[in-house]
């Protein structure tokens, strides 16, 4: 028996089948998991099937996460979690659109599936509960940034409404400009700066222990792939540690191209008919992993001129225009996340790359 979930913040949408006859459907309260036990056994019922008959069922990845599918597997049921941008719509410039046609439609593609089109879709790979907690660190940090710049350039704007311009805002000068310069804002103003400041306090705190933390972890060992990640010029602690926990750490690769997918840097041809072209990288990879690889490719040709991929790359692109350099940098990228993969799995230097000096 098939079974599909789509899940929404209140209700789940199952729609189940035997491949013979229509679908049962079946709504029950988002995240109730002894009411989508008693909706398979209907189906089963319902089917003729016996209680004990395997189950197959998906769902599409998004803000639920992993939880569905480890407890589903808990239970016996073979599950599989999809990605949503890889499910073929309706082309129709207007087309019905609700919750239970969307669990008919998984539940077709379900179907087709184990009939043996794998290529229906693509399947999401599943990381270890202890793989997908590793990645907590470095996104919560990327938060932390993002809100220490924005309450910064809060306290900025706020500021220069009063023609007051201060320095580095939050450095250790601040205290003392603030001292100086306080009694020129309207007391009301004040207040809300005060309280802004306190905010911008809390999230250096919590982004320094989080940081120091990070740093005695890689200096104990724990973490070998970000420790030679980071022997490379052009590659920091920060960058090492989001390849590997995003990436590197628990993803296997058959070959290169699987990586460029992965990562959404392969190419997507057109050709129909007499029409050609070329529409770019796909972007259907990792996000994280692909805007930093696009960091560390400017910075390889910064940190690693004499390498063969910084040659490669001056001599396709050197001497074009921003525009090409930009296109030819997503290329480096590509490159570049190839040959770190294999310095991690076969220890090969890239071509011309320099390591750290190990400072006495």
């Amino acid at each position: 028996m098939t079974v599909s979930f789509e899940l929404g913040d209140r209700s789940w949408k199952l729609s189940c089948s035997d491949g013979v006859r229509s679908p049962s459907r079946y709504s029950v309260n988002a995240g109730d998991q002894v009411t989508v036990l008693d909706c398979l056994d209907k189906a089963r019922a319902r089917c003729g099937l016996d209680p004990q008959a395997k189950v197959h069922t998906c769902y599409e990845a998004g803000r639920d996460g992993w939880w569905l599918h480890r407890w589903l597997r808990e239970q016996g049921i073979d599950n599989i979690v999809v990605d949503s941008s890889s499910i073929e719509v309706n082309r129709r410039a207007k087309r019905a659109k609700t919750d239970r046609l969307d669990a008919d439609k998984l539940l077709a593609l379900l179907l087709r599936f184990h009939r043996g089109e794998r290529r229906v879709w693509s399947v999401v790979h599943e990381p270890t509960a202890k793989q997908e907690d590793a990645r907590r660190t470095h996104r919560e940090i990327g938060r932390l940034i993002h809100e220490r710049i924005a309450h910064t350039n809060r306290i900025g704007s706020l500021l220069v409404m009063h023609n007051l311009r201060p320095g580095r805002i939050g450095g250790r000068t601040w205290q003392g400009w603030w001292e100086g310069h306080c009694k020129q804002v309207p007391p009301l103003l004040r207040a809300e700066i005060e309280r802004e400041y306190a905010r911008l306090v809390l999230a250096k705190q919590q982004l320094n222990a989080l940081e120091t933390e990070r740093r005695h972890e890689v200096a104990e060992g724990a973490h070998p792939v970000v420790a030679l990640l980071a022997k490379l010029r052009a590659i920091g602690p920060r960058g090492a540690w989001i390849l590997d926990k995003e990436l590197f750490g628990w993803r296997r690769f058959a070959n290169r191209r699987e990586l460029a997918g992965c990562l959404g840097l392969a190419p997507t041809p057109y050709a129909s008919g007499t029409s050609e072209g070329e529409q770019g990288i796909s972007k259907a990879g990792n996000k994280r992993s692909r805007a930093l690889l696009v960091e560390l490719a400017w910075r390889w040709l910064k940190f690693q001129p004499d390498s063969a991929l910084s040659q490669w790359f001056h001599l396709r692109f050197g001497i074009a225009g921003k525009r090409s350099r930009r296109i030819g940098i997503v290329a480096l990228a590509r490159r570049l996340a190839i040959a770190l993969w294999r310095y991690i799995e076969c220890g090969e230097i890239p071509a011309g790359a320099t390591l750290k000096t190990v400072e006495a």
